[in-house]
């Protein structure tokens, strides 16, 4: 990958530069323009050298005097005092650098979420943008703490900012997508529809059918590459009291990890409130929402009764595969619910199981 790196110059020229060349131009000197406007010596020597502002009143004298328009010089001092912010914005950003020590930025700027910059403070300001906060003291506030409910690996903290990138890419992208305004009795119309996707084994066949089914109750559903140091295999969000995120990730290895954490989550946005913003396992609360989801999950795609039968089903891939076509699910859910509940071996029928093979960013 080839880096290219935003133009955007460390200087500023004010206005008065532009009012400096037309006095040559035209042979008259500051103590004229004073002379013809009105305005002081003193004045006009702060305007050229920038430190006066001009206003519209000013603008009109030098449309008057030295040609142009009002608005042309209005312009030039909006731009001027534009970029004078910027560098000041930068300075300042500048000092926070750090931060980017913290962020996944290699993986932000691989998958294209940011542009890279080599100056670090129009760095630090990218990355603020992307965040959409004006400080760090505000990506700190906002972003710095539990996020949403997630679903990863149970030995990796799901606070941080790889998470915190993931998340908001993810909104950055759900809130372009349509759909309609969410509907609980909408989404549990499709759940035996979506339930039926787990047969399909390729992304590419399900993922289209799966993200219009969840469009149609109000749920925006992104795939999305986790960044470098973001152990997220799936999350919820609420981006509006009438639009969810459901958020899912790179990192599952097999189809029915896949499906379970995918209707884990909807569970989330099914029974649990639109303000959740606990993380797995961070106190009791946090648990038993876990607990709710996962049983849930385990009970869309293998109901109780069928689950049952799951301790006389024979040992072998042909009885695991033709009790998944009677329940209409795919095998490796099957068998995955069997090792999970040690009813059969990890080493058992591994074949059932459709893997997955991802590119780390």
């Amino acid at each position: 990958m080839t880096d290219t790196y935003t133009f955007n110059p460390a200087w500023a020229s004010p206005p008065g530069d532009t009012i400096a060349d037309v006095l040559r131009e035209r042979n008259l000197t500051q103590a004229d323009l004073a002379e013809r406007t009105g305005y002081t010596r003193k004045h006009i020597n702060d305007l050229v050298r920038g430190r006066a502002s001009i206003s519209f009143e000013a603008a009109l004298k030098l449309e008057t005097v030295l040609g142009s328009t009002a608005d042309f010089w209005m312009r030039r001092e909006v731009q001027y005092r534009a970029a004078l912010a910027r560098q000041e914005f930068d300075q300042l950003n500048r000092i926070s650098a750090q931060w980017l020590r913290r962020l996944p930025l290699a993986s932000m700027i691989a998958m294209g979420w940011i542009e890279p910059h080599a100056d670090k403070g129009r760095q630090v300001a990218e990355c603020l943008r992307f965040f959409g906060v004006a400080s760090v003291e505000a990506w700190d506030n906002t972003y710095n703490g539990p996020l949403a409910a997630f679903r990863g690996s149970p030995a990796s903290s799901m606070a941080g900012p790889a998470a915190a990138a993931w998340l908001r890419q993810g909104e950055r992208l759900a809130q372009s997508m349509p759909t309609a305004d969410y509907s609980a009795t909408e989404l549990r119309q499709r759940l035996p529809a979506l339930r039926s996707l787990t047969t399909l084994a390729e992304p590419e066949a399900f993922v289209p059918a799966l993200t219009a089914l969840c469009a149609e109750a109000g749920i925006a559903v992104v795939v999305l590459p986790t960044p470098r140091g973001c152990p997220a295999f799936g999350a919820t969000k609420w981006i509006s009291p009438t639009k969810a995120l459901l958020l899912l990730s790179n990192r599952f290895k097999t189809h029915d990890v896949l499906w379970f954490t995918f209707f884990h989550e909807i569970c989330h946005l099914l029974q649990h409130s639109k303000k959740l913003t606990v993380l797995e396992g961070a106190d009791d609360v946090d648990d038993q929402l876990e607990s709710e989801a996962d049983t849930f999950a385990a009970n869309l795609l293998i109901p109780p009764a069928a689950a049952q039968r799951l301790a006389d089903l024979p040992h072998n891939a042909q009885a695991i595969a033709a009790f998944a076509r009677e329940i209409g699910v795919a095998p490796g859910i099957v068998l995955g619910r069997m090792q999970k509940q040690g009813l059969m071996a990890w080493s058992r029928c591994g074949e059932l199981k459709v893997r997955y093979e991802f590119a780390e960013v």
